[in-house]
């Protein structure tokens, strides 16, 4: 793992989300919150380490909703690597499950926000399939500027109906 990660924060119904979800008897909820060095490392580490926090929750690492998240990670993080370095900051990743949902959000430094409205890109284009990919496997998704400084990409997808297939 080396220096990948700098700093982890892991909460159990504590966030104002948590609280939201408690009291709309959404029952339990989690979260897990660290930052990555913004080098092709630090994304697929963040990766890992979302799909772990999956399994730890109670979604092994072989289900659809983990697979998915993972992608979701994958592309979100390596855009951050990619697209919204800025040199001496990090990236950010925060997962928060409820009952209903998985929120994956990966914040930046940047404040170049990507397109809300994504087309394919042209067969022979080398990139550009990231946010496409996104876009179909998030039930929504979006960008958020965050208060001090960047940019916070986040995407949902539904929790499953039933845990530890």
């Amino acid at each position: 793992m080396g220096d990948a990660v700098l700093k982890t924060t892991t909460t159990s119904g504590e966030s104002p989300d948590q609280k939201a979800a408690a009291e709309e008897g959404l029952g339990e909820s989690a979260e897990f919150a660290a930052l990555f060095a913004p080098t092709p490392r630090g994304a697929r580490l963040a990766r890992r380490v979302a799909v772990r926090h999956l399994a730890e929750w109670g979604h092994p690492c072989d289900s659809d909703l983990s697979c998915t998240v993972a992608l979701l990670v994958a592309e979100l993080a390596g855009n951050a690597v990619r697209h919204g370095r800025v040199p001496g900051r990090d990236f950010k990743l925060r997962l928060t499950l409820d009952a209903r949902r998985v929120r994956v959000e990966v914040s930046d430094a940047s404040f170049v926000r990507p397109p809300t409205v994504v087309h394919a890109p042209a067969a022979d284009d080398v990139s550009g399939r990231g946010l496409v990919l996104v876009d179909v496997l998030a039930d929504r998704w979006g960008v958020e500027p965050r208060p001090a400084v960047g940019k916070t990409v986040w995407a949902e997808v539904a929790a499953e109906a039933t845990r530890g297939r």
